[in-house]
């Protein structure tokens, strides 16, 4: 198991390797890659409250989490 250290540097690698990678889409995957090092096993815990709605949003208002396309 990665030490919190670990993930918080292995994040940053992602971020910086291909962070700068043209297209929205491109971006979207490196967020997604990057929240799936940094919670490890509650990335679809962490991802389904995401998309549920907030207060004062409409009951029926549900999100979707777009783990965009890799470079």
């Amino acid at each position: 198991m990665n030490t919190q250290s670990q993930r918080i540097g292995d994040a940053v690698a992602l971020g910086i390797r291909y962070g700068q990678i043209d297209g929205s889409h491109h971006k979207m995957w490196v967020i997604d890659q990057m929240i799936r090092v940094l919670t490890g096993d509650n990335y679809d815990t962490i991802i389904e409250m995401a998309c549920k709605p907030e207060e004062g949003d409409e009951d029926q208002e549900v999100y979707e989490w777009d783990g965009g396309i890799a470079p």
